[in-house]
């Protein structure tokens, strides 16, 4: 009796590991490429990094965005608008913005918003 539990237990673990590996293999892709944008806005808001530093680090993960043609997340293009608003880049300022308008059309208010208050 007690081998023919042991081997039903075998059976059901090894069943369950069965199951647990098809399940990751079929990984859906990332919608958007979230490389270091995550770490930057908490570096930002606990001001451990300068806005410069920030500036360059989400501009190397954009390009590596672009590398893997993915998008970056949504507010990625706002905050690094309000980035180059802290150092005087308005040029940069407005296309940063405009861009996350159109990749996101629901932040047009918003982004307008900023636009107007960035340009007093």
């Amino acid at each position: 009796m007690k081998l023919h539990s042991s081997r039903a237990a075998a059976l059901a673990a090894l069943l369950l590991a069965a199951l647990l590996t098809g399940c990751t293999g079929n990984r859906t892709p990332q919608l958007y490429h979230w490389d270091g944008y995550q770490q930057q806005v908490y570096e930002h808001f606990k001001h451990e990094t300068g806005p410069h530093e920030q500036i360059a680090a989400l501009e190397a993960s954009l390009q590596k965005a672009r590398a893997v043609d993915r998008s970056p997340p949504p507010g990625f293009h706002a905050h690094l608008g309000m980035l180059y608003a802290e150092v005087g880049k308005a040029d940069q300022v407005r296309q940063q913005f405009e861009t996350e308008k159109a990749l996101f059309p629901e932040s047009a208010t918003y982004m307008d918003f900023l636009m107007r208050n960035v340009a007093k």
